[in-house]
């Protein structure tokens, strides 16, 4: 009996295994099919998530529509596409220039982006600006260039390509916010106040465009790592503050939250949070323990204050 029970472990491995890949496998080629031939428009695409949310979303067959602020790197993007791209199963992507913080411009350019394609399917909320200080040390103007980019840049070109998605009863908004919509991080007050109120914006939306058959989604991660930065060694253990800090700062890598991005659409998720346990557990305790979330955030302040820093 034992021997036939150590003999059936690796079958029943790789039977477990055989299944996983199938289901990825089908999942990968459902999602294709969920946004072929759909408008998909898609903020910031120079970005590194940005890129490689183009990079799905064309390989499964959308119209893409590509905003950024650089011509030059949106050019470079359309290329990089283009050439590894089946053009019997893929549409060649619109360019669009758009800086979202300059909000003037938004209303303008959104008409740019409906002329693309005469509609808009799927709309990713991507462009984010980001501040690190103390407070007292941001100066006003900055505080507002942020709101801008992160908060009314966004909801300016939703308020502007919403009305198309209602009168046709269909599409859907993906927002990537942030961890920092859910809970504050010191010396990110600009950056947090904008996050929060992008989520506040789209949850209440949610409730107001369900009637017309159109999602709002919000995926949430940590902070979205570049390609090539992984988390440093270091005795991080010597700190609940820094191990914390460790986790929240080297976040999802751009593939992962671009995958995550695709799976939402398909699936149609209302509210995705990317992140791993320790960034979770603090927004439980944030909610359930908040006393003792300002504590341990407090010491961690403290500490960092009374450590000189290199250089």
């Amino acid at each position: 009996m034992g021997v036939t029970a150590v003999l059936m472990l690796p079958l029943l491995l790789l039977g477990i295994s055989g299944l996983l890949f199938i289901y990825q496998e089908v999942s990968r080629l459902w999602s294709k099919s969920v946004v072929q031939n759909k408008v998909v428009v898609i903020t910031d695409a120079i970005s590194g998530l940005g890129k490689e949310c183009a990079r799905v979303f064309h390989t499964g067959g959308a119209r893409l529509v590509l905003c950024g602020k650089n011509w030059e790197r949106l050019q470079s993007l359309y290329d990089a596409l283009i050439s590894v791209a089946d053009p019997s199963k893929t549409f060649t992507p619109k360019l669009v220039l758009l800086d979202l913080s300059d909000i003037s411009c938004v209303q303008d350019v959104a008409k740019e982006v409906l002329d693309c394609y005469g509609c808009v399917d799927i709309l990713i909320n991507n462009a984010s600006m980001k501040v690190k200080g103390p407070a007292h040390k941001i100066s006003l103007e900055l505080d507002k260039k942020i709101m801008d980019a992160n908060y009314f840049g966004p909801i300016i070109l939703t308020k502007a390509l919403l009305p198309n998605m209602i009168s046709r009863r269909t599409g859907q908004i993906v927002l990537v916010n942030n961890i920092q919509g859910k809970l504050g991080i010191p010396f990110r007050t600009a950056y947090a106040a904008s996050k929060h109120a992008a989520l506040g914006f789209f949850d209440c939306l949610r409730a107001e465009v369900e009637e017309y058959d159109v999602v709002v989604s919000t995926v949430s991660p940590t902070f979205i790592r570049s390609y090539h930065v992984d988390p440093g060694q270091g005795n991080w253990e010597a700190s609940i503050w820094k191990f914390f800090f460790r986790k929240l700062t080297y976040g999802a890598h751009p593939v992962d939250v671009a995958e995550e991005v695709m799976r939402t659409v398909r699936r149609k998720k209302q509210e995705v949070f990317l992140a791993n346990p320790i960034p979770k557990a603090a927004v439980y305790v944030r909610t359930l323990f908040p006393e003792l979330f300002f504590a341990v955030v407090a010491c961690g302040v403290k500490e960092k204050l009374s450590v000189p820093e290199e250089g």
